[in-house]
């Protein structure tokens, strides 16, 4: 673990557990790195596998956080074996934190726990910790899988889904056409081990103490009031839960790499890159990969490509238009003047940035709540179009011609469509901003949250979230 030079009696001493993945970890460690920016007397100890360990003991961090590890889970595998490796997730990790709780000191007082990781709650009731729990995805797509585990609590909805040949379910209480039609695809294209994982969460909810979500009320203000009349315990939105106070900090780090990014960023013009990425989990074929890079070569549109493991494959084919990397900082890229839009899987970390940084998207979803979210992106926000797919199984999503016609559109800025869909994702920025402000909603349900979770004084203190439900 990290000293950090701090007696142990003064300190407030909290645990925080993301489940193993990416979009996951960064946002624990941001509402961390919030929590320890509006508390001085808070030590947290972030609990990570070996693996992870050695992916982000490099990551600037306030000296109040420290990190400490449990063994790994067979994490690299998770590409090939999702399911086996969130069963490893559910089954393999409760142990070995039990025992590193017995090792800290301080003693721990309060654990912040993964939402979709179910066994915190156990452990704290066991020990009588407190727990809060933080859910990593949109208000709106936890509001659908509690009202479809409530239908499937009574018997009408199992899965997976009804399909071909089986009863279809044409309605569920407190679900939209639109939210259902989501929910059908979301269950026909998700690993059936992660959903039920989720469905088994959403069954745990009412065990929660605290429930804590990574977005901004604003954005989806009848979620949150929805959640807020369900659940009998306090609810609240302290998004977005982003890296943003380390990008309007100027003192802080930027790794060599990314320096080399941004020169080539600082030397386009202003709102000619498109930025394009799918996310640190699912995965294109190939193919699809080579028609994303033939599509922007010919589109004579300027490019910032993260591509991961791909990257240097697919440096040489796709022309002098733009940059190909395996990584990089992306709130920071996406904040850039040059960026103008983005191509996104529509994770909920990369559409919570998308918005913070004003950029319009190309919504192409592959996995889970990414369908509902592009949807948000393009119907509820008018922030981004959709980009029309292949069937699921096709080795070939989106082809060359398609894409290149598509980010030939988007990137126009003389298009009238386009600037309607710019306009609109510099009025999301604005109200984004506003909420993480000093009187912002998202500030003040995170100074609610502290007050009561932390200091333990009950329900002190009403968030502006609370102050509309009254």
């Amino acid at each position: 673990m990290d000293p950090i030079g701090v007696e142990p009696t003064t300190v407030h001493h909290v645990v925080a557990i993301p489940f193993p993945l990416q979009g996951h970890t960064n946002a624990m460690m941001s509402l961390c790195k919030l929590l320890a920016a509006q508390k001085d007397n808070l030590l947290v100890t972030f609990v990570v596998t070996e693996e992870w360990l050695g992916r982000i003991s490099s990551e600037p961090k306030p000296a109040t956080i420290r990190f400490a590890s449990i063994p790994n889970i067979g994490e690299r595998a998770k590409a090939v074996d999702l399911g086996g490796f969130i069963e490893a997730v559910m089954n393999k990790m409760e142990t070995p934190f039990e025992q590193l709780l017995d090792r800290l000191e301080p003693p721990v007082a309060r654990i912040l726990a993964d939402f979709e990781l179910q066994w915190p709650i156990g452990v704290g009731s066991r020990r009588k910790i407190p727990v809060a729990s933080l859910w990593t995805m949109s208000a709106s797509f936890f509001s659908v899988l509690h009202h479809s585990f409530a239908f499937r609590q009574n018997g009408h909805l199992s899965l997976p889904f009804p399909g071909d040949g089986e009863e279809q379910m044409d309605t569920i209480p407190g679900i939209t056409s639109t939210q259902l039609e989501d929910l059908r695809t979301v269950i026909r294209e998700t690993d059936p081990q992660a959903l039920e994982t989720t469905f088994q969460g959403i069954s745990k909810a009412s065990n929660a103490q605290y429930l804590l979500l990574s977005s901004v009320y604003e954005l989806e203000p009848q979620a949150f009031d929805t959640l807020k009349a369900i659940f009998p315990f306090p609810v609240y939105s302290i998004g977005p839960a982003t890296r943003y106070l380390e990008i309007e900090d100027s003192s802080s780090k930027i790794c060599p790499d990314h320096d080399d990014h941004l020169k080539w960023l600082d030397s386009q013009p202003k709102d000619s890159v498109l930025y394009f990425s799918l996310g640190s989990v699912m995965q294109v074929s190939d193919a699809q990969m080579d028609e994303f890079a033939a599509a922007l070569r010919s589109s004579g549109v300027r490019f910032f490509w993260v591509a991961r493991g791909d990257a240097s494959r697919l440096k040489e084919s796709c022309g002098d238009m733009g940059l190909v990397v395996p990584w990089c900082d992306q709130l920071r890229v996406l904040c850039h003047p040059s960026i103008g839009g983005f191509w996104s899987h529509c994770g909920w970390n990369s559409t919570q940035e998308a918005v913070y940084a004003g950029v319009p998207m190309l919504a192409f979803p592959l996995f889970l709540d990414q369908v509902p979210n592009s949807r948000q992106i393009v119907e509820d926000w008018k922030t981004g179009w959709s980009v029309k797919r292949a069937e699921a199984g096709s080795e070939i999503l989106v082809a060359k011609e398609a894409i290149a016609e598509l980010v030939q559109r988007f990137m126009d800025l003389e298009s009238c469509e386009g600037n309607e869909i710019r306009k609109r994702a510099r009025e999301l920025k604005n109200l984004c901003r506003q909420a993480i402000a000093k009187s912002g909603s998202s500030y003040a349900n995170l100074d609610a949250f502290i007050c009561n979770f932390l200091d333990g004084h009950g329900h002190c203190g009403v968030s502006l979230f609370e102050q509309k439900s009254l």
